[in-house]
């Protein structure tokens, strides 16, 4: 293999304002809300660095230095359990980020969308292939790591990657859709010869939308370079990659896992649920509650 196609850096975009989640966001990361006992930012490290991710690059802007806190090693906390003998506790600080992990911190001076945010992290990237993880899209693990298996996709073929999943149609608007030629998915992947922001569900070149992982190729750098406004006046990323797929080829991993779109607040919500279920002891407790609550609502369907 060559060494040009091991990845192991991943640019993280968390520059956003989370205006859908105001007054919570108004002193706090968004990216700090809290998936039952973590935030939600800490799930991205944590399944990228399972993926082989060594290097993260953060893209930062104003208001975000609890999220570069959260990853420092609290020495005042520390002592203090240790002193109180609370090794558990003392464990789950001391495990946040693993020793051979880097993290790096670069900010975005403008809201200028998703293409800019990446581009933010091109003098870390180095003209190196990476991962893009959008934190707000949380994973479920235990059903696979499908960027570990998108990065053996660009490590095998030298080609792009973006995870992918089907929608209605008449949702297309809302995502990041791929042109794959009348092509359909075989084996979980499928070529793809172009992508269109957000088009009408008549102008819709398929059902696969895109979703927050990617697996990129150094040339995306140098088309973002350019900073060419797209659709809302933001440079898109998915510009830059229709741009790539032409020269390079490109690649569409169709994901079966569960996702929780936590930039919203109903899959926030549903986020929480699904994680707090998969603990024994939470689990326990909240069944009844929740037993509690549908038993209204089922009376008045009925």
């Amino acid at each position: 293999m060559s060494p040009s196609r091991k990845v192991t850096k991943a640019v993280i975009p968390a520059a956003g304002l989370g205006t859908r989640f105001l007054p919570a966001t108004k002193a706090m990361p968004k990216e700090m809300l809290t998936v039952v006992n973590k935030p939600i930012i800490q799930y991205a490290i944590e399944e990228a660095y399972e993926a082989g991710i060594r290097e993260f690059i953060i893209i930062t802007g104003r208001g975000k230095t609890a999220m570069e806190n959260h990853f420092d090693y609290p020495y005042e906390l520390a002592d203090i359990l240790r002193k109180k003998n609370k090794l558990a506790e003392l464990e789950l600080i001391s495990s946040i980020l693993p020793k051979d992990a880097r993290l790096y911190y670069t900010r975005q001076g403008e809201p200028l969308g998703l293409g800019h945010a990446v581009w933010c992290g091109h003098s870390i990237t180095n003209d190196e292939p990476f991962a893009v993880l959008l934190p707000d899209d949380v994973m479920c693990r235990a059903q696979g790591n499908g960027l570990a298996e998108m990065i053996k996709m660009y490590e095998d073929t030298g080609k792009s990657v973006v995870m992918c999943e089907e929608v209605p149609i008449e949702r297309t608007a809302n995502y990041g859709i791929l042109n794959t030629g009348g092509a359909t998915p075989q084996g979980g992947r499928v070529a793809v010869t172009d992508f269109v922001e957000k088009p009408k569900p008549e102008e819709a070149p398929s059902n696969l939308s895109v979703i927050g992982r990617y697996v990129l190729t150094p040339a995306h750098m140098q088309h973002l370079a350019h900073g060419k406004p797209g659709k809302g006046g933001e440079i898109q990323l998915t510009d830059a990659m229709a741009e790539v797929a032409k020269t390079e080829g490109y690649f569409g991993y169709v994901s079966n896992a569960r996702r929780f779109d936590c930039g919203d607040k109903v899959g926030f919500q549903m986020a929480n649920l699904y994680f707090a279920m998969q603990d024994p002891y939470i689990a326990e407790r909240l069944q009844p509650f929740l037993n509690e609550m549908v038993a209204p609502a089922n009376g008045r369907a009925a």
